[in-house]
């Protein structure tokens, strides 16, 4: 599923893109059978490719999959099942294989849940990105469930009459945007090219920004009476998201250090993981002006970066593997590089499972 996001808000609007199926010309995702010798997800990107004409980050991490009934050639159908992973839009070619075939079209998220037929797709792509959620979530109109103790709704009505000062919401979601672009620089350093300097660069910069916001906040509890969370949680989680930039920006210091200019395919995926990780983290952090009221879709994403982190600390470990087989005993230098680059961006994922566990935490105490 071929998206791309529209400026670095928390709020920008996300677009899909959408091909022309060969036969019926309805729009449908780029989709194919598994390419011998790839992996699924590189499979998916194959196909994009191929159907689509764009190049991107994959994250390995399936958002789901769904079924549809395929004609074939002979006049039957068969019942298909689809895996659908998110690919993070880098680059659009001007020419691709299939491209007097099929016509590609971007839509806006919601218009493209409505071009596509299939029931299961739409409700994968409402679900990439919860925007009505989210924007209910904000102003606070979201229904509590009814089937709590009522000496629990008391708690919550009282919780809500005290006055909450600071900022701190605010300073979350600022955070969360430099999250985002950072490690989309990241994605689009480790496919390498001429513009890798510039993309070093953003990352340090976003680095930079995100240490002025984990200033703010840590000013901040020190001088607000009322919080609301505790105040040993406010700042757990800053940092925890702090230390995920701070991982970023060490990855792309080694990679300018030891003037790295091309990567495997697994750093490549650990990086499409970190993509994936911090758009969940983006429609988290807002939820939690009002976490009783979406302590079940917070559960949802925490569980998704953690299941995310369970695969990137796979995919570390065949790299590291195929690195040591390639370079150990010939070239060792460039396995000690490779291998200290894997180690930063496993601790990029693992820093978001930390915030995962962190958000988790808040949902327990006060959901």
């Amino acid at each position: 599923m071929p998206y791309r996001t529209d400026g670095d808000a928390l709020d920008a609007p996300v677009s899909i893109l959408l091909v022309t199926s060969r036969g019926t010309k309805r729009w449908v995702i780029p989709k194919g059978n598994l390419v011998k010798g790839l992996s699924p997800h590189a499979s998916a990107a194959h196909e994009a490719e191929e159907e689509a004409g764009i190049i991107g980050s994959v994250c390995p991490t399936p958002l789901g999959s769904y079924p549809y009934r395929k004609v074939l050639r002979s006049g039957a159908s068969r019942w298909m099942e689809v895996d659908v992973f998110p690919v993070l839009v880098t680059q659009e070619l001007d020419q691709w294989e299939e491209q007097d075939q099929r016509e590609r079209r971007w839509f806006p998220l919601a218009e493209a849940a409505d071009a596509v037929d299939e029931p299961e797709l739409r409700d994968l792509m409402r679900k990439f990105k919860a925007a009505e959620f989210t924007a209910l979530a904000r102003r606070g109109f979201l229904p509590v469930a009814t089937d709590i103790k009522e000496g629990f709704k008391m708690f919550h009505w009282f919780q809500n009459l005290l006055p909450k000062q600071g900022n701190f919401f605010n300073l979350f979601e600022a955070h969360a945007v430099t999250l985002i672009a950072g490690s989309d620089a990241l994605a689009r350093l480790l496919q390498g090219g001429p513009s890798m300097q510039d993309h070093i660069r953003e990352i340090i910069e976003r680095e930079h920004e995100a240490d002025a916001i984990i200033r703010e906040v840590l000013q901040t509890v020190r001088r607000t009476f009322l919080t609301p969370f505790d105040r040993s949680a406010i700042t757990s989680l800053i940092v925890s998201m702090d230390d995920a930039i701070d991982q970023m920006q060490q990855t792309a210091g080694a990679i300018s250090l030891y003037e790295v200019t091309d990567f495997s395919q697994e750093m490549k995926d650990m990086a499409a993981i970190i993509v994936d990780a911090s758009r969940l983290l983006a429609e988290a952090l807002p939820l939690l002006r009002s976490i009783h009221a979406n302590a079940a879709r917070l559960h949802e994403l925490t569980e998704r970066l953690v299941t995310m982190e369970g695969q990137a600390d796979q995919i570390h470990s065949t790299g590291l593997k195929a690195s040591f087989k390639a370079h150990g005993q010939g070239n060792t230098l460039r396995f000690i590089v490779e291998r200290e680059i894997y180690s930063h961006l496993e601790k990029v994922v693992d820093r978001f499972e930390d915030v995962a566990n962190e958000i988790d935490g808040l949902v327990i105490d006060h959901a």
